[in-house]
């Protein structure tokens, strides 16, 4: 199992989401010049579907929705992944009554670089770095192999499957469900440390 090098840590200076680096990415909080380039990733429904809750379809006013509650919450940490200063996919992690969920979405155009096996490898080590997470959990619909070879790269470890409401279909599907324990992750953690730099 091989994980990203390096991945730096700039902490901001209200305390916020930092920004963390990868080799290839950036993960940052998002801001209002985002909501175009949101909306036009997340309103496909190859992406929507994939996802328990984006709408289908997804608008201009959905993305400064999402903005504006992006980062209010306490344990929640929530980034736009952009690749070349261009964005290409979200991720974050959610306090959710099982714990914190981890999630992620990337446009199309952007599948099958391992640019989300990168991300969330970022993601995992801020939450159990920073956040001070003990656990994770995940998933993954049943009908999407690539999402859930993302989980299996990152260490996660398959608990079993549930329906969960997809909002973009107004129905519930069948989800592989994940979760990746603080200890996994220490003892596996062998792609190197997590930079801090003020």
């Amino acid at each position: 199992m091989t994980f990203a090098p390096e991945i730096c840590v700039h902490i901001r200076p209200d305390g916020r989401v930092p920004v963390l680096e990868t080799a290839r990415l950036k993960l940052r909080a998002p801001c209002s010049d985002d909501a175009q380039a949101i909306a036009t990733l997340a309103n496909d429904l190859r992406v929507a579907a994939n996802t328990a809750r984006l709408p289908h379809p997804y608008r201009i006013a959905d993305a400064e929705e999402f903005i504006a509650a992006a980062n209010s919450r306490d344990g929640e940490a929530c980034f736009m992944v952009t690749r070349d200063s261009r964005l290409i996919g979200a991720c974050g992690v959610d306090l959710r009554g099982a714990g914190p969920e981890l999630g992620y979405w990337f446009g199309a155009p952007f599948w099958g670089r391992g640019y989300a096996t990168e991300a969330v490898r970022a993601l995992i080590d801020y939450a159990f770095g920073d956040l001070g997470c003990e656990r994770l959990h995940s998933g993954a619909r049943v009908s999407n192999p690539a999402s859930r070879r993302v989980l299996e790269k990152c260490a996660f470890q398959w608990t079993g499957v549930q329906l969960t409401r997809v909002r973009s279909i107004n129905s519930a599907a069948p989800v592989d469900r994940f979760r990746l324990d603080h200890g996994l992750w220490a003892s596996l953690k062998t792609w190197g440390h997590v930079r801090h730099v003020a």
